[in-house]
Formats: structure tokens, C-alpha cells, sequence
């Protein structure tokens, strides 16, 4: 398993960052590289939502079901994939004042072993890391124009 971590901060309220973090709608809009994030079933929020969901690296696009294992509103967000590519991220939210907000967030993922998942390693490793920061600064450049 490899795992990412970032943490960055945003100058906006805590229950703005997470509204629109847990809003599936907004997902392909920050989250960098996804190409789909659809609720399959009737629940689209919360605990126990599911959704299908892909990321396009390249030519190539990674499909996943992925599911909220964890959610406490305003403080997290866990996504653990029940299907297709092993994958798990987890979102943390913590204010920091009235008016900033703290997110961190924890990309977990899984390849296959042999040369195969070593050469699928080279080419998602290096996409990954740059996904989280990407993702992070979308977002936060996203909410804090909004605000403005």
C-alpha cells in the first residue's frame, strides 16, 4: 500500500469547506484527474453512499466503486473502494478560527504485485502525489473565490 498525506488551509469557514467537499456534484469539478463520480442507488450523501467513480491518468481511465466508510459532518470524510481499483482517501476538516479552515487529506492505494504493478507504480506514483496537490489547490482556489 502507499499512502499520501497533505495538509493545507483555506480561508474559509469549516461547514463551507466541508459542504462542498461532501457534495458529490463538485467532486470532478477540484478532485484532479476524475472523470466520473456518480451516486449508484438512491443515497448521495453521508455515510453509506456509494458512488462509481474514475480517474483518467493519461490515455488510460481506472474505474472504482467507492463507498463512505466514516462520516462526521464538519470534521471527516473516508472513501474506501468496494470495487475495481484498491483505494482509500480520507478527509479531515478542523477549523483553525471562525474564518480558516485546516484540511488534511490521507490517499491510500493499492497495486497488483509483479511487473505488472511495478510498472503501473511508475506510472501512478508520480500522478498521485501531484492528484492530492492539484486536488487541494482546486479546491481551495474554488472556495475561496467563492467567497469573495
Amino acid at each position: 500500500m502507499t499512502t499520501i498525506h497533505h495538509t493545507a488551509s483555506a480561508s474559509v469557514p469549516l461547514s463551507t469547506v466541508f459542504a462542498h467537499v461532501a457534495d458529490y456534484r463538485t467532486v470532478p469539478k477540484w478532485f484532479f484527474g476524475i472523470s466520473r463520480f456518480v451516486p449508484q442507488g438512491e443515497q448521495d450523501y453521508g455515510l453509506g453512499a456509494t458512488y462509481d467513480a474514475a480517474v483518467k491518468i493519461g490515455p488510460k481511465e481506472i474505474g472504482s466503486v467507492v463507498r463512505v466508510t466514516e462520516f462526521e459532518e464538519d470534521r471527516l470524510i473516508t472513501l474506501t473502494s468496494i470495487a475495481g481499483f484498491t483505494t482509500a482517501s480520507r478527509w479531515t476538516f478542523t477549523a483553525l478560527d471562525d474564518a480558516t479552515t485546516e484540511l488534511a487529506v490521507e490517499f491510500t492505494y493499492e497495486l497488483p504485485g509483479g511487473l505488472a504493478g511495478r510498472a503501473l507504480g511508475m506510472i501512478i506514483e508520480p500522478f498521485a502525489i501531484q492528484a492530492v496537490k492539484a486536488s487541494e489547490s482546486a479546491l481551495r482556489r474554488d472556495l475561496e473565490a467563492a467567497r469573495a
